[in-house]
């Protein structure tokens, strides 16, 4: 197989999903999608929990969460007795903000590569606090040790309290060098909380190595888990500081459980999150990863060629094993997020293909996941319209 040919299919890959087989999804990293054994795990969880509630949540649902935590840790090399189980990224990094102590002197620096939702976390802390939040500007290509000067440049000792950095950024699908961010960061004394929503199953992780106060990822996008799944791991000087969102009957038990139990919650997704990746050791976790990233890479290439694009105006992802891709839209289209969101939406009503578009930087982004529910024709089949629908679109 040459580098322009697409990978193979994985034998009765699709038969795994119960994706609506009219409907072309190629947008996993928004949402994930969840395998029909896993599916089935958590309906039997349900069934459970809804045939005696007093026993499913009175005897031993502690013990299955510990359980279950410590199973999902060991897949991202994380210290279990560190991490908590939470709902999503989102929620554990206000999570994080709500215990970081800001006060009306210090500020909180973000990349203008970080997801919508954080920053729009990250302000809202600040109104609480007085506090500010910064923004250093990545130009995206950029190589790792250029990514590194400007954050650290970036840092200012005693004001900077908080430094939030993405692993893999959502719109513009870049692996950043973490660990190294993470270093520069430690060595002037500023705490890192790295954003890794879409790292667990995607890429091997060894949370330990990375050095941060604070990584948090989802394991409902590439690690097969039912939506709501998230594990936040917190360095050992930061636990004790952790305070929960909201107060439950195990809040003077301490991080984690503290934050874990929360009454009555649906702890099914938790509960069943290892048997995603159990489905994925099936398969391989190394199979799906090669596989994800050569069709992603596949599939940038032949839509960017039918947009007129040359290899050099596709962005690269940083990184080996990123398993999204960056398509840039013509100028002038998409800009805004209404209209990133009415084209997606445009895409997805006209060619029965889901994607994600973004609006960032002042351009218009189109990013391609791949999964390996996905085939090589679905990307053909979006590269061949998809120009004429873009010219409708701006028309």
């Amino acid at each position: 197989m040459s580098a322009e040919d697409p990978p193979q299919p994985i034998p009765g890959a699709r038969l795994l999903f119960s994706l609506d087989p009219a409907v072309s999804y190629l947008n996993h990293g928004s949402f994930g999608a969840l395998p029909i054994s896993v599916q089935r795990v958590q309906q039997r969880l349900r069934d459970e929990m809804d045939a005696n509630p007093m026993r499913f949540f009175g005897d031993g649902l502690r013990d299955r969460v510990v359980h279950t935590r410590r199973h999902l840790a060991a897949l991202i090399g994380a210290d279990p007795e560190g991490c908590a189980l939470t709902v999503n990224t989102t929620s554990a990094v206000s999570l994080v903000l709500q215990s970081a102590g800001l006060g009306r002197d210090d500020e909180v620096l973000l990349t203008d590569h970080t997801y919508g939702a954080v920053t729009m976390a990250v302000r809202r802390e600040c109104r609480r606090t007085g506090a500010t939040a910064r923004t250093v500007a990545l130009p995206m290509g950029a190589p790792a040790g250029e990514i590194v000067s400007r954050v650290r440049a970036a840092l200012r000792p005693g004001r900077t309290r908080l430094l939030i950095v993405d692993q893999v950024t959502s719109a513009t699908a870049t692996l950043l060098p973490v660990r190294e961010i993470a270093a520069a960061a430690r060595a002037l004394g500023i705490p890192v909380l790295v954003d890794a929503a879409h790292v667990p199953g995607m890429l091997p992780v060894d949370v330990a190595a990375i050095g941060a106060d604070f990584w948090v990822g989802n394991l409902h996008k590439w690690a097969w888990a039912p939506r709501g799944t998230a594990l936040l791991a917190v360095s050992r000087p930061w636990r004790r500081r952790i305070d929960p969102l909201v107060v439950s009957w195990e809040h003077d038990e301490g991080f984690p459980v503290s934050v874990e139990l929360q009454g009555t919650m649906d702890y099914t997704p938790w509960l069943a999150a290892p048997a995603g990746v159990h489905a994925m050791r099936t398969v391989g976790l190394e199979v799906i990863r090669e596989h994800n990233a050569a069709l992603a890479a596949y599939g940038q290439r032949v839509v960017g060629e039918a947009l007129g694009l040359a290899p050099a105006d596709l962005p690269d992802p940083g990184g080996h094993g990123v398993s999204m891709r960056i398509v840039p839209l013509p100028a002038g289209l998409a800009t805004t997020y209404p209209e990133a969101r009415a084209l997606r939406q445009h895409i997805a009503d006209k060619l029965g293909t889901e994607v994600a578009v973004n609006a960032w930087g002042g351009r218009g982004l189109l990013r391609l996941s791949a999964q390996i529910y996905n085939r090589p024709q679905e990307y053909d089949h979006l590269a061949a319209h998809l120009p004429a629908l873009l010219a409708e679109f701006a028309g």
